[in-house]
């Protein structure tokens, strides 16, 4: 319809009321207009004239009497630093810019005409805070995989509001973390990865070895070597009859799976190592002392938990350098327990090798509990320290007075040493003294490896 009779003129928009402003018609989108630079500025508001009455009209003065006004002065502008001018865009353009402008993609006359507009209106304010805040999350260049420690950090948030009843023991803790870690990259992994090529490696007397074997073989010689723990605390021996030797004991379990292990060897795996915790848990203290034989030789329960924690984390990373899967070595508190673990050790092994003729003889023989010729071992990085190595016998102390050599070794390169993954002629990073003892002490480091 048409004409004057509803209000409206012929476009089909209200007559302006004299004295109010008109209501512009709706604009097109943002993306409609392309170049920002052609949007057509908003029609000038005209200013109302005040009406005046006749009669209120001043009488005009006499010319004689007329007396002539001096010229205002012009005021002074105030100086202001040149910036690009701001554009002066409608409010769906502005709306639909805070996007780029959080991003910082805006061009400095959108910057300007945005920034302008944020004084203003209090909705669009909100929402660039809340865009410059989601910028704020997303740092492309850190790893999409979980930092290793969360899990340690929720659980220590959780006991401190709500302690545990039955706490896991300190010294089982370096397993719990290292199963739990492998666990979780297992989860990620797919059905065809699990028959991904492994291979593991160790050192047998003076040379290298090696085993292809699955990702799925890898979880089943964890779980044959794990359930020596469990047999010595009591529990149902998968394996029952057995031999001990690890080696032996996981040849024994891949024999007896006439197809290749596949995914489900997982969840036995995982159930075994949730019960030695819970069973650890719950047995107390004296349980830490308690024997558990490897054939060849025998260690406490508490350093047999630790030295199953420290074959998880080599594994772990057999298995993640074959399904090129990302895997951070162990905190720096867990990863010191088993340098540790593994410098106890040197002595009893150089021994054996010096029996075998395959070290040097002893030099200065000391009665037992006394300090003798030691090498000063530095331990950089990561979960390092300084340990003395007594080179003589295993019943002499290791002393910083009778240090005869020094080696330095990052952690972790260290534990691929005791791991048999490097050479112990490319191990050491520095190293001063006593040729001999060194090459011996290395040497004996890389024989506490095993399949």
């Amino acid at each position: 319809m048409s004409g004057s009779t509803d209000g409206r003129d012929e476009d089909g928009r209200d007559e302006e009321v004299r004295g109010a402003r008109r209501i512009p018609g709706p604009r097109p989108a943002a993306d409609d207009f392309g170049d920002l630079s052609r949007v057509p500025p908003p029609e000038p508001t005209p200013r109302p004239q005040p009406e005046t009455e006749p009669s209120a009209q001043a009488a005009p003065e006499p010319e004689a009497e007329r007396l002539p006004h001096p010229a205002p002065e012009p005021e002074a502008e105030p100086e202001t630093e040149a910036g690009p001018p701001a554009l002066v865009l409608p409010h769906r353009v502005l709306q639909a810019l805070l996007g780029a402008w959080a991003l910082a993609a805006c061009s400095a006359e959108e910057t300007a005409s945005v920034e302008a507009h944020l004084t203003e209106c209090a909705p669009c304010a909100d929402e660039a805070l809340r865009l410059r805040d989601a910028v704020g999350l997303l740092h492309t260049d850190r790893s999409l995989d979980l930092d290793p420690l969360l899990r340690a950090r929720v659980l220590e948030n959780c006991l401190n509001r709500r302690p545990a009843k039955i706490p896991v023991p300190d010294w089982a803790a370096p397993y719990d973390a290292e199963t739990a870690r492998l666990d979780a990259l297992l989860r990620d992994i797919g059905d065809a990865e699990w028959h991904a090529p492994v291979r593991l490696e160790w050192f047998e007397g003076e040379r290298a070895v090696g085993r292809r074997t699955t990702v799925a073989g890898v979880i089943g010689h964890l779980t044959a070597v794990d359930s020596l723990l469990g047999a010595a605390l009591g529990l149902d021996d998968p394996l029952a009859g057995a031999p001990l030797s690890p080696t032996s004991r996981t040849e024994s379990y891949w024999s007896a799976h006439r197809l290749p292990p596949t995914r489900a060897v997982r969840e036995p795996w995982r159930e075994q190592s949730h019960t030695l915790i819970r069973t650890v848990s719950f047995a107390g203290r004296g349980v830490s002392e308690l024997s558990v034989s490897y054939g060849d030789f025998a260690l406490p329960l508490q350093d047999a938990l630790l030295d199953r924690a420290f074959e998880c984390w080599v594994h772990a990373g057999d298995i993640a350098k074959a399904v090129d899967y990302p895997y951070e070595p162990p905190s720096a508190g867990h990863l010191h327990r088993m340098i540790d673990l593994a410098v106890r050790m040197l002595p009893a092994a150089l021994a054996v090798r010096r029996r075998s003729g395959l070290a040097g003889p002893a030099r200065q023989l000391v009665t037992a509990g006394s300090p003798g010729r030691s090498l000063h071992l530095e331990i950089e990085g990561s979960g390092g320290g300084d340990w003395y190595v007594a080179l003589d016998s295993p019943a002499a102390l290791g002393s910083a007075a009778h240090t005869v050599a020094q080696v330095a070794l990052d952690g972790v390169e260290f534990c691929r040493l005791v791991a048999g993954h490097v050479p112990p002629v490319e191990a050491a990073a520095g190293q001063s003294g006593d040729p001999e003892a060194i090459r011996d002490v290395l040497r004996a480091a890389a024989s506490l490896s095993r399949l």
